[in-house]
Order: structure tokens, then sequence, then C-alpha cells
């Protein structure tokens, strides 16, 4: 028994960042183009799929890293465009609730992330339990701004409450800056996310609530716990 309870405290959180990755595996139907995120669980899901990458047709991913890491393992990178809808896409978050509404872009690829997930049938968020949070808004909440409009969002962001700083040293795939905001406590995370994609100059924010995960794996030290609505 103290063999057992020493195992389960020696677990690192890589070690339940795996153990999502491979529960993912389950929703990924065979003969599949599956939507990939960023990220390290999505890296350590990307890693799985390379043990059953002859069972799959390729993969959407959302950022050029994702990509090359795909292709590392010899699975092939479609285009969305090429893909069509996407049967389920598997990524990680920053924060995630038990509504299953999430902030991510942590990595800075929210945009396309938001893009691939808008585009699956289902979202499964792979998460360790240090991200589970009742509200979110403690991890600052990241926002794709196009580069001219950077002063004029965060004095925009001022007003809803936030503290805009911007991402040193960060260009997105899509060639724009990213602002962290902190301070926020995000009640009504669909109202916000909306608010926030209506300022002009926004390319998307990294709320993940008008569309949140269909399926939480939740890895925790007493195995992956599954979370739906």
């Amino acid at each position: 028994m103290n063999d057992y309870w020493g195992f389960k405290m020696a677990m690192t959180q890589d070690d339940l960042k795996r153990a999502v990755a491979q529960a993912a595996i389950a929703y990924v139907p065979a003969d599949c183009i599956v939507g990939v995120g960023t990220g390290s669980t999505a890296n350590f899901f990307i890693d799985e799929l390379a043990r059953i990458k002859h069972k799959l047709r390729g993969a959407v991913a959302s950022s050029e890293a994702s990509a090359k890491r795909l292709q590392g393992h010899g699975i092939e990178v479609v285009s969305l465009n090429d893909a069509g809808e996407l049967p389920v896409y598997v990524d990680g978050a920053d924060e995630i609730t038990r509504h299953l509404h999430m902030v991510k872009g942590g990595g800075g690829a929210l945009t396309r992330e938001k893009i691939v997930a808008a585009a699956s049938k289902k979202f499964v968020c792979v998460c360790d339990a240090s991200k589970l949070v009742d509200v979110l808004g403690k991890f600052p909440l990241p926002i794709e701004v196009i580069p001219m409009a950077r002063s004029y969002i965060a004095r925009e962001v001022v007003k809803l409450g936030g503290h805009p700083k911007l991402r040193e040293g960060c260009t997105t795939d899509n060639g724009n800056i990213i602002l962290d905001v902190h301070g926020l406590q995000i009640l009504n995370p669909v109202e916000l996310e909306t608010a926030l994609n209506h300022l002009p100059g926004v390319v998307t924010n990294g709320l993940f609530a008008r569309r949140g995960a269909d399926v939480l794996l939740l890895g925790t030290r007493d195995g992956v716990q599954t979370i739906t609505l």
C-alpha cells in the first residue's frame, strides 16, 4: 500500500498529460483526418497518434509547431480547406471550468485553434488537474490583435477592467501580436468572448466559451476523469 501511494505522489505533471493523451486516442475514429491542437499536452497526443498513424488519413494542425511534430512522426498534415469537417479535435487548455469553458492561447495559436475547433464535430480537451478552475481569469487572457490596433484594443480592454500587456517577442503564425490581459474575473465567458470579438482589430480572443469542449479528459493522481455536460 505504501508503494502504491508513493507511486501516486511521485507522478509528475508530464505523467498526467501523457495519461490523458493516451485516453484521447479512444475518441479518434479509424480512417479519419483528426484535428490536433498546440502545446505540451497536445504534443503528448501527437506522440500517441504516431502509434496508430497507419489507421489515419492525416491530421489538421492548429500551428506550424504541431505540423512539424506531426510530420516528424510521418503523419500527413492536411489543410483544413482540403479536409472539410473533422470528426474530432483534441487540444489542451490553460484553464477550464466544469462548464467546459476554456482560456486558451498560452502558446500563441489561439486563432487557428479556434478555427479548427469550430470545424470539428467534437472537441476533446485534454488537461492535467491543475487546469481545472471554478472561475476563469487567473491565467491571463490572450487576445490576438492586428498590430496597428494594439493601443486602441488595450484602451478598450482597460475599460472592461483588464490590464493588458504586450507579449514581448511574440508574432503569431498569422503575423499578428498578442495582448495578455491580466486581472479579469470572467463570470460570463460567453458575453466577454462576444464583446472582445466585436472590437475592430481583434482577430480573436482566447475564450473558448461559445464553442467550448464537448469532453474533458482530466488527468488526476486517481486516474483520468471524464467530464461532459
